[in-house]
């Protein structure tokens, strides 16, 4: 069985990707550490992020470093929003998520074309969305959490720039893929919006075996 969990940037995706595995007992891969892996060694190898020869050269990094910590901040995700605008970044990619979605017993994964692209015959299909706003907020509030000072109005500026890059790119856009249910997480706990993805899935789940 494979899901695929699609959605913008800080749109709850994540979390309900895992919250999903821990439901189903499947193992969860963020594709997005893939993306932010490349964006930090471009990074610390000092190329530029928007010259694909630099970011493609990066692309061959060892499966150690997702456990960095240095992945999930503000910065490094912003270099993975750039990186990824480079076809040959997503393909050299590719080959390491559909592995991962095809192995025994199944997967979950989370990223912005797993339902368009990595797994587009995958059993169920969620795309998570947010307002722009509500994403910026959890943002920010998870900076203050971790002992940050975010300014607001930079977050939605970042949020806004990504989700434009997302979207626009000529490979592998950001979209909501077809056979997909919708799930806005604006106005919804996180207890709320894994309930409401364990009940799309199981629907779509259940659609499948009655087809």
């Amino acid at each position: 069985m494979i899901i695929a969990v699609d959605g913008p940037a800080a749109s709850g995706k994540g979390t309900i990707a895992k919250a999903l595995g821990r439901h189903y007992g499947l193992p969860v891969l963020d594709t997005g550490l893939l993306y932010r892996a490349v964006g930090l060694a471009v990074l610390k190898t000092g190329g530029d992020p928007d010259h694909e020869a630099d970011a493609l050269a990066a692309c061959s990094f060892n499966d150690g470093v997702l456990a960095d910590p240095a992945l999930r901040s503000e910065a490094v995700g912003s270099l993975a929003s750039r990186v990824s605008i480079h076809p040959s970044v997503r393909q050299a990619l590719v080959k390491r998520q559909r592995d991962f979605a095809t192995q025994p017993g199944g997967a979950i994964l989370d990223g912005r074309d797993i339902a368009t692209v990595i797994a587009p015959d995958a059993d169920a299909k969620i795309f998570v969305t947010a307002s722009v706003h509500v994403r910026a907020q959890r943002r920010y509030d998870d900076a203050l959490s971790h002992g940050g000072h975010p300014d607001m109005d930079s977050l939605i500026a970042d949020i806004q720039a990504r989700d434009t890059r997302d979207m626009s790119r000529d490979h592998a856009p950001l979209r909501v893929a077809d056979g997909a249910d919708l799930l806005d997480t604006s106005n919804l706990t996180i207890d709320a919006a894994v309930q409401q993805a364990i009940a799309l899935v199981d629907a779509q789940l259940e659609r499948r075996r009655n087809a």
